[in-house]
């Protein structure tokens, strides 16, 4: 039997965390049933955003009513049926989503081994626009643009650009050997999930290993940058707060 003897790769710090799946604890968490759900990310270290992992057995369902809080999410593998508002639509992996503040959603007929990250935040309206509509889509159809004219590094922008929708989700796919071309520092927070592959990613002053199933944490202004090892590509999914004054 092999015996950790304490270690772990998570590390938690006041601006940034790496979350290894190593160290999930499963949560009671109202509206989701059946279903191991672990939160990895939430107010409890600092973050305006929570970010979720629900895996289902075959079973279960996630019904949550309509309230301010705002939802996107991706279907990591597996498969159901999504609902949201009137609308409804059978999903297979890579399928995304977007349900916003106001409506409520729910996702019933998981296939086994149906895992999804769900991230989550308030939503914060804009005066004079109309609430952002809900979305089903499927990443397979949505191109990847080369980041900065680097044809390694393709970013799948999921959501709408526009200033209706206070958040953006992305899918950033890297061969080996790429990476972000500078350390990235901004107002955006980020949740992040590491959907395959590995590398290094450096938060603030500190370099970790990640592979796929680590989840981080980036607060605003947190240093950041990323570069993919080994001889597959990485990829990884991830939200940010966008298109808000500052003030």
């Amino acid at each position: 039997m092999s015996i950790p003897f304490g270690n772990t790769r998570t590390r938690v710090a006041a601006r940034h965390a790496l979350i290894a799946p190593d160290g999930h604890v499963k949560s009671s968490i109202p509206g989701i049933t059946a279903a191991a759900a672990v939160i990895l990310i939430s107010e409890g270290m600092g973050a305006k955003v929570a970010q979720l992992l629900v895996t289902f057995d075959g079973q279960g369902a996630i019904e949550l009513p309509s309230n301010a809080v705002e939802t996107a999410g991706y279907l990591m593998s597996g498969g159901a049926t999504l609902t949201i508002g009137e609308r409804k639509q059978k999903c297979g992996a890579g399928a995304f989503f977007f349900a916003p503040a106001g409506t409520p959603w729910s996702l019933t007929a998981p296939k086994k081994n149906t895992r999804l990250t769900l991230f989550q935040k308030t939503f914060v309206p804009l005066a004079g626009l109309p609430p952002p509509a809900p979305i089903i889509g499927d990443a397979a159809e949505v191109s990847g643009q080369a980041f900065l004219g680097d044809p390694d590094a393709r970013l799948q922008v999921l959501l709408p650009e526009t200033a209706g929708y206070d958040l953006a989700m992305n899918i950033f796919t890297y061969q080996p050997g790429a990476t972000l071309p500078f350390v990235e520092t901004h107002i955006m927070e980020h949740g992040l999930v590491m959907l395959s592959g590995q590398g290094i990613y450096r938060l603030e002053d500190s370099w970790y290993p990640v592979a796929a199933g680590d989840a981080i944490w980036m607060a605003p202004y947190c240093p950041q940058w990323f570069v993919a090892m080994g001889k597959t590509p990485a990829s990884y999914l991830y939200f940010k707060d966008v298109n808000r004054p500052a003030l």
